[in-house]
């Protein structure tokens, strides 16, 4: 393979205008791989991001971290992989640039990368050359969570159960508001608890981390809550990219898992026109042990809102030695 047109190079901070301008134009990127939000918790992280160019036009990126000689895209974020432009560049080319990243990363001490390509429903068009590359170099599934979405044109019902869910919520609904733009503090106190009591956890994020993101997002982070007297009782955060509502964070009070509020909480959000522009609805995984182990419940009760699964795969490519 012809190696020699590409040029790959370590990310540093004179080229965030050139590589938040490449996010934007992407197929397969969301607001996760802009430079502001990557580094919000840059603490955590040694950045080991990519830029590859052909003829020195910019034609991929890659979202990555350094620990020891294993290359992650990204642990800081949900998925990752090889970001590709809107045209330009095909399977050939992705195999090429495979290529050359197979000769970058030993010559730079990496012997391998955990890679979590970015899932088909936040695609702006089809990007899935990378796992074709993958598979040809020898790549292999480490792991695979499952996720359910909606597909918003055209979703299947809801189930009966759900929808008696949803019923009852509205025959407890006296009091209750609608909030598309609730207090973080407010929600990240909710959530914390629900966390703790349900799962002895805590939110990824602090109120802090979460207040800073909002602002810096705040057309694609948005905290929806229902909400009596001023204080939450449902509350989701949701991450809206260019094709899809991602429920970030979902949290209930007591009162609310009694009276079935977060189905009338997710009725209420489907209306919203931020959200029927969106292709799907994905409510997150549902395992635990890394995907080892399924979590039936949860993943029926997000099924019954009229998804369908989603994986979420994570990949492990071993670098050949330095030639």
């Amino acid at each position: 393979m012809d190696t020699l047109k590409w040029e790959i190079v370590r990310y540093e901070s004179s080229r965030k205008q050139q590589w938040d301008s490449f996010v934007r134009e992407s197929r397969n990127a969301t607001f996760l791989f802009l430079r502001d939000y990557i580094e919000y918790h840059s603490d955590r992280f040694e950045d080991h991001s990519l830029l590859a160019y052909r003829k020195g036009k910019l034609l991929a990126i890659l979202p990555a971290n350094a620990v020891g000689d294993t290359l992650y895209s990204h642990q800081g974020l949900t998925y990752g992989g090889w970001l590709l432009p809107m045209r330009h560049i095909d399977a050939e080319d992705v195999l090429c640039l495979f290529e050359a990243w197979n000769d970058y990363a030993p010559a730079h001490g990496f012997r391998g990368c955990v890679y979590k390509p970015v899932p088909y429903i936040y695609t702006r068009r089809p990007a899935q050359e990378d796992l074709y590359a993958l598979h040809r170099f020898g790549a292999r599934i480490s792991a695979s969570l499952i996720s359910n979405a909606i597909y918003l044109p055209d979703p299947a019902p809801m189930t009966p159960s759900r929808i008696r869910a949803l019923n009852y919520a509205r025959r407890n609904a006296d009091g209750l508001s609608f909030n598309t733009d609730a207090d973080v503090a407010a929600f990240h106190r909710m959530l914390s608890h629900c966390l703790k009591e349900k799962h002895s956890a805590s939110p990824v994020h602090n109120t802090e981390e979460l207040s800073l993101l909002k602002n810096r997002f705040p057309e694609n982070i948005r905290i929806c809550t229902l909400e009596r007297d001023g204080n939450p009782e449902a509350g989701i955060c949701l991450y809206l990219s260019e094709t899809t509502a991602h429920c970030q964070y979902i949290a209930t009070t007591e009162y609310a898992r009694e009276c079935r509020l977060l189905t009338l909480l997710v009725s209420e959000i489907l209306k919203m026109p931020e959200v029927r522009r969106k292709r799907y609805l994905d409510f997150g995984t549902s395992n635990e042990d890394g995907g080892r182990k399924l979590n039936a419940g949860l993943y029926h009760n997000k099924f019954s809102y009229g998804g369908g699964g989603v994986a979420y795969d994570t990949w492990k490519i071993d670098f050949a030695p330095q030639r």
